[in-house]
């Protein structure tokens, strides 16, 4: 979708979002034909020649070093998590490690987290995500939180996963699912803007980029601006078909020894109507059965 390389259309993007005013600069009552800064204006902020920046932009500088990067991360205003992302998408990644995909290997969930998220059924929906988003396992009550309306079983078979990322945009009950659907939407497409920089070989991955940029609108508009919002935690409104209104905190955690996976687990205050919505959930969950009946959603 971009036609430039990653690397500079994200400078692009970046670059467009700021004015003069927002870095100091002067404007010298000059009317700009697009908006945001120009190349020079970067390069001299970031203290490089306007020559060198403009090759990075167009993809015609192989890498810059991780001092480039970061002058360039403050230059435009940078959160953290774009900077990270900045060294991502340039072929020098500074102090990062890369770990490289490996888009033939059908990904699996360990014995042991298999076991952690049977034991936390009883109190916590939780479930473990792979390296594209899909839906590694869950445990009962997670199924019966996020999507009764599918198979309990669909993650054990690599070929029936649920996609997160898939099931946001094109999955109505999903949609429905959250209440404010367009926040979520944007730290869907902002996460999967990470793992396509830090997964550059994966053809998997790059495909459902694909598929969803053809199939939604609303997901190729949202990459189109080159979002970056990378898992951490969250809170959500959620409206359930089958316990109506509640609000979930969701975090998400790293599993150690496997660097593509991801513990997902969805918590209410203790005490609130919201715990109780789940705790109401967490009986379905251990039945673990049929899928929940969902009623007719737009």
């Amino acid at each position: 979708m971009d036609r430039t390389s990653p690397l500079g259309a994200f400078l692009k993007a970046r670059r467009a979002r700021l004015s003069p005013d927002d870095v100091g600069l002067p404007r010298y009552g000059d009317r700009r034909r697009v908006p945001g800064l120009r190349r020079e204006e970067v390069a001299l902020l970031a203290g490089v020649s306007a020559g060198y920046y403009t090759r990075l932009e167009q993809g015609q500088q192989a890498n810059a070093s991780p001092e480039v990067l970061d002058a360039l991360a403050r230059a435009l205003h940078l959160s953290p998590a774009e900077r990270d992302h900045l060294h991502d998408l340039s072929s020098t990644t500074g102090h990062r490690t890369r770990h490289p995909a490996s888009p033939a290997a059908a990904e699996t969930v360990s014995a042991d987290l298999r076991t952690l998220l049977t034991t936390m059924a009883a109190h916590i929906p939780a479930l473990v995500v792979g390296r594209r988003n899909d839906v590694l396992a869950w445990n009962g009550t997670g199924h019966a939180l996020l999507a009764p309306h599918l198979d309990v079983a669909a993650p054990d078979d690599p070929g029936t996963r649920p996609n997160l990322s898939r099931l946001v945009f094109l999955d109505a009950p999903t949609r429905a699912l959250y209440r404010d659907w367009p926040a979520k939407a944007r730290a869907v497409v902002g996460n999967l803007r990470i793992l396509a920089a830090r997964n550059p070989g994966d053809t998997h991955l790059a495909a459902l980029i694909t598929e969803l940029a053809s199939r939604s609108v609303e997901f190729a508009t949202i990459w189109d601006a080159h979002t970056v919002d990378p898992c951490g935690r969250d809170v959500h409104a959620l409206a359930h078909p089958v316990v109506g209104e509640l609000t979930v905190t969701q975090q998400t955690f790293d599993v150690p020894k496997e660097p593509h996976q991801s513990l997902v687990t969805f918590t209410a205050e203790p005490g609130s109507p919201s715990a109780a919505a789940l705790q109401a959930l967490k009986s379905r969950g251990r039945a673990a059965g049929a899928p929940v009946p969902y009623a007719s959603t737009p």
